[in-house]
């Protein structure tokens, strides 16, 4: 019995910005457009959601092999 490890990317073909919700959205399998909204709602409700796009856009390696 094999199993894949999944690993969390910045995508390389569905980004706005860095790629962070786009490789969200391929690791937890939702839509992109929707993590984009609950990004969006954060940063207005308080900024919180700048900070953790910047910390996610640093730690997150870009997706190999794009």
């Amino acid at each position: 019995m094999t199993e894949t490890v999944k690993k969390l990317y910045r995508s390389t073909k569905d980004r706005v910005l860095a790629g962070v919700c786009g490789g969200l959205g391929d690791y937890l399998n939702v839509d992109p457009v929707l993590l984009r909204v609950v990004w969006a709602v954060f940063f207005f409700a308080g900024g919180m959601g700048l900070l953790a796009y910047i910390i996610a856009w640093i730690i997150m390696p870009e997706q190999p092999g794009n």
